[in-house]
């Protein structure tokens, strides 16, 4: 009885610890636990720096109350003694959905999109959703909260993973036996945000990545301009964003250039965005490093490719090979850049597979201690959280986990995970480790006994002459209970094993029942840990090893460069030198770069230390430029509006498209990147340079002049994909979004001048304003005669000025128009026929166009034929008459002219930019090569270093099959090769690329 009460008195005191203190109790008598636990003899790894042998600490309603070499120890305490065990505060992860059911989709989506918002009172897009609350949301899981302790965590940091702003997280402890009163450490931790769209929305808007970024920025200025008291009505979202800008801002993204972009985005507004990475950022790491930002990193390895079949292995790309190769290397490059960064679960289990990926991130590189960091004191102080969790010092909550040794050590095990002082058993603390082999002797026979798995769960195999005999081990509280199968196969009969064994011993000794009753002993002797062979360990030692970690490259793909190169000073000698000028074509002529510029044209200059190209039989260009392009974009489309005039694209240059090396090969050396034509009113254009290897801002022109893409046509009543309900759906009503637009647009500007600190600023309206006072230009996409006459019609009534029509197969039919608007023409060469609108195309387009004084280019609006402008050039001598120098021009100086940029490229003259090609042949010729293409001095092509990498790619292959290969062998799990067919963008292409 007396036994009963005591236990009784125990749980009331148990309880007590998870109740608040101010809650009634109708249960019983109301108690407080004012006992001390203290461990002692352990080795204390109080942070990631601070280490304390043989330590002790103590805890007391949830909190740590004393740590040190020695401590006093309280009457009113309960001791653990640890010795030969280590302590370490148990890990946070930042990014988790824990407790927090999964978003689903609404029932009622129909397939057309939808345009408007479908709630009231909130921001007129859906998808901006920050006054969601995770603690509203929160239940405590505790199937998942075990997984989360096996692998160490203590705290996490939950949120609600919809909408592309997501609201506040909340953060959580993950005491096992707590109230989630307890638990709720910061119930508004955060600000989550994102590049996917809510799932309980089916607004189409925005249908991009530079979608998702012009609505944030929109998002940012309206907040603004809310928490000013200048709107007339309630928005509750925009409340709550203002309510949620000093939070912790978290920004999800799912690849390498959305990190770089986000943190873009959150420059503009001051913001410093804490940023989830993609595990790949040693790739981009000084442009990383510049952000500074604190990264979330996964731990998601890619796997390796089963390439044993050779076809199929050719379908792997080299970047994808080198990813596997070098993944596991990040978190040690991070941290040699000094790159502040924590680890999270995101894509892992974290009690099956967070630890070995750990382990492999160490194995290349990674310290123990920025492996510790990362894991507690940098996540503790991202989340404001410093001092108070990720440490085991006084004041701190008694968070930490209780492990057989070095926790990154592959054997170590944790045996217990202490959060808020309450504790979550994960491997019984004081089970002995009977694994190993034996030599059982039994009933006057011998047998071999292998006792494998884990101490807590042992598996046997006994073998009498190496005969399998059937058996079942059980071992739970020191006793050791093994069933033995009789060697005689005819016979159904067992031997009962039983032994205590309290400790770890080389000698288990114990009682046996004989199938007749009969008790005997047995004894099983361990073999010596020594007796180990060769073989086993040359096993071991192959098991961790890692492949060699192949160089990072700029790109990091197929013909990047080792180093980014730099200008060089070059004197071409005895070319054919095309200068686009006065001169004409001049023979025999030298041509001096110094610095980026060119610097003499002439004959026989001295080269004054410059390296001296001999290009006698060769031909010297200025470098093509394309006027309408969509390669090295990530998206090329915004369709969500019917103007998207405040997305550009300089958002979303891809440098590490191989289009660009591609282009180079071609002589291309200039691109305008434009928006598709999925919308009247299109998105602004990024102008820039095919710097092989550079970063998306280093690749935009300096000083870029401002440019826009309208469309006219099939694409924008939405013909071959139409919704139907997404305004317009006709010509005519083309017509009308351009009216409306630019009417709004100087509504827009008037009450801007009237109400310079109330009015709303609109990124769209700004735009269109930029147009209306002849800042920003205008490339309209085109086919039709009717069309094109009735943009020319609106642009002369709302007063604005079109600079060019792109494609404008029937540009012919209304050249004088166009030249005596001074628009200029930007069409194909010759392709007619490929669709209803294009029927009466015709091949003379270009030449009539320039002879009506019509500044007129090619282009290619295609990543193949934007290789070869220079034979696309070379048709309108055979289709129109036209001069090779009036030829050439249509793909250098006339394009540079359509795009403002032709005092800069385009020709070649003294005090130009040195973008040069020199070319095997005419340049004009289908024989022609690009043999050097040349960006401000600096050679981005180059055709001998293209043979070379060629054998170098083919060797490299050769090197990471043969790793890959290794490693399946190994047993390492591998994925399947499947064929990627990369899309190349036109103007209609939707959603996102890459």
């Amino acid at each position: 009885m007396k036994y009963k009460f005591l236990l009784c008195f125990l749980f009331l005191g148990i309880t007590s610890l998870s109740a608040q203190e101010y809650f009634p109790t109708n249960s019983g008598v109301k108690t407080t636990n004012t006992n001390y636990t203290v461990f002692k003899n352990a080795t204390i790894h109080v942070d990631p720096t601070s280490t304390i042998e043989n330590g002790m600490f103590a805890i007391k309603n949830g909190k740590i109350t004393a740590v040190g070499k020695s401590i006093s120890t309280p009457k009113n305490s309960v001791i653990i003694d640890l010795e030969g065990k280590d302590v370490y505060p148990s890990f946070i992860d930042l990014y988790s959905e824990f407790g927090i059911k999964k978003p689903e989709r609404e029932a009622g989506f129909g397939r057309s999109g939808q345009y408007e918002a479908t709630r009231e009172g909130f921001y007129w897009n859906d998808h901006i959703r920050p006054e969601q609350n995770a603690v509203e949301s929160f239940s405590y899981d505790a199937r998942e909260a075990g997984k989360y302790h096996n692998g160490g965590f203590g705290v996490v940091n939950t949120h609600i993973a919809d909408g592309i702003m997501r609201g506040s997280g909340v953060l959580i402890a993950l005491n096992p036996n707590g109230t989630e009163g307890d638990r709720i450490l910061k119930d508004r931790s955060a600000q989550y945000l994102s590049f996917d769209k809510s799932v309980k929305s089916p607004q189409s808007y925005p249908s991009s990545t530079m979608g998702v970024m012009a609505l944030i920025r929109q998002a940012y200025l309206d907040a603004k301009w809310y928490a000013n008291g200048h709107a007339d009505n309630k928005d509750l979202a925009l409340e709550a964003l203002n309510r949620n800008k000093n939070l912790t801002q978290i920004f999800a993204t799912d690849n390498l250039l959305n990190e770089l972009r986000v943190d873009k985005v959150g420059d503009e507004f001051g913001v410093q965005y804490v940023i989830l990475g993609s595990g790949f950022e040693y790739e981009k790491l000084d442009q990383i490093k510049e952000t500074e930002a604190t990264y979330l990193v996964p731990l998601t390895f890619p796997a390796a490719y089963d390439v044993e079949d050779g076809f199929m292995a050719e379908y792997v790309s080299l970047a994808d090979m080198k990813r596997w190769n070098q993944a596991p290397a990040n978190l040690k490059m991070l941290a040699d850049a000094d790159v502040p960064f924590t680890i999270t679960t995101k894509g892992l289990d974290p009690a099956k597979e967070f630890k070995e990926n750990l382990l492999k991130a160490i194995e290349y590189g990674l310290s123990k201690e920025d492996a510790l960091a990362a894991l507690t004191t940098t996540p503790a102080k991202v989340i404001g959280q410093a001092g108070k969790i990720g440490e085991i010092k006084e004041g701190a909550w008694a968070n930490f986990i209780i492990t057989s040794g070095d926790f990154f050590e592959k054997d170590s095990k944790i045996f217990e995970n202490w959060v808020q002082g309450e504790k979550a058993v994960i491997n019984t603390m004081n089970t002995t480790d009977i694994t190993g082999k034996y030599d059982l002797e039994l009933n006057g026979k011998e047998y071999t006994l292998n006792i494998t798995g884990s101490p807590e769960r042992p598996k046997a195999k006994i073998e009498a002459e190496d005969v399998k005999v059937g058996s079942k081990l059980s071992f739970e509280d020191s006793w050791m209970n093994l069933l033995v199968s009789s060697p005689d196969t005819t016979k159904t009969e067992f031997i009962r094993l039983t032994a205590k064994v309290a400790s770890a011993s080389d000698k288990i000794s114990g009682k046996a029942i004989l199938p007749n009753g009969d008790t005997t002993s047995f004894t099983a002797t361990k073999h010596s840990s020594e007796e180990k062979s060769e073989d086993s360990e040359d096993k071991k030692e192959d098991e961790t090893s890692n492949p060699e970690v192949v160089p990072v490259t700029f790109p990091n793909a197929a013909y990047g460069f080792e180093e980014i190169p730099e200008a060089e000073n070059i004197l071409f000698k005895n070319a054919t030198v095309w200068t686009n000028e006065e001169q004409g074509i001049m023979e025999n002529a030298d041509v001096l770069v110094k610095k980026g510029k060119i610097a003499k044209i002439g004959k026989d200059l001295k080269a004054g230390g410059a390296t001296v190209i001999d290009a006698t039989g060769k031909h010297l260009t200025s470098g093509i430029v394309d006027e309408h392009s969509h390669i090295a974009l990530s998206s090329v489309n915004e369709g969500g509006h019917n103007s998207s005039a405040e997305v550009t694209m300089e958002d979303v240059i891809d440098p590490t498209d191989v289009a660009l090396y591609r282009d180079l090969a071609g002589g291309v050396t200039t691109a305008q990147l434009l928006h598709g034509s999925a919308n009247p009113i299109g998105g602004k254009s990024a102008i820039v340079r095919l710097k092989w290897g550079s970063s998306a801002e280093d690749m935009i022109f300096p000083e870029s002049p401002k440019f826009i893409k309208f469309a006219l046509g099939e694409n924008v009543k939405q013909s071959n994909w139409g919704s139907g309900n997404r305004f317009p759906v006709t010509r005519m009503g083309v017509e009308q979004v351009f009216m409306d637009y630019f009417g709004r647009a100087k509504e827009y500007m008037k009450n801007k001048e009237a109400n310079p600190d109330s009015y709303r600023k609109d990124i769209e309206m700004e735009t269109l304003a930029e147009i209306l006072r002849d800042e920003r230009n205008i490339t309209s996409h085109s086919y039709v005669q009717s069309e094109i006459n009735m943009l020319m019609h609106v642009a002369d009534s709302m007063d604005f000025r079109i600079n060019t029509f792109t494609h404008i197969l029937e540009g012919y039919k209304l050249a004088d128009k166009m030249a005596e608007r001074n628009i200029g023409g930007a069409t194909f060469s010759d392709w007619w026929a490929y669709k209803y609108e294009v029927e009466d195309a015709i091949p003379y387009n270009a030449a009539i166009m320039h002879s009506q004084g019509v500044v007129t280019a090619i282009n290619s609006d295609d990543a193949e034929m934007s290789r070869r402008l220079n034979q696309e050039a070379g048709k309108t001598m055979k289709y129109g008459g036209l001069t090779e120098e009036e030829a050439w021009k249509l793909v250098t100086l006339n394009p540079a002219k359509l795009l403002h940029i032709d005092d800069k490229v385009g020709s070649i003259k003294e005090g130009k930019d040195a973008d040069l090609v020199l070319w095997s042949d005419h340049p004009l010729s289908v024989y022609a090569k690009a043999e050097k293409t040349l960006i401000e001095g600096v050679v981005y092509f180059d055709i001998d270093r293209d043979k070379e990498l060629r054998e170098s790619i083919k060797k490299q292959k050769s090197e990471l099959i043969t790793q890959m290969l290794q490693a399946k062998n190994k047993g390492v799990k591998t994925q399947p090769v499947v064929k990627k067919d990369k899309v190349e963008a036109h103007c209609n292409t939707m959603g996102v690329i890459r």
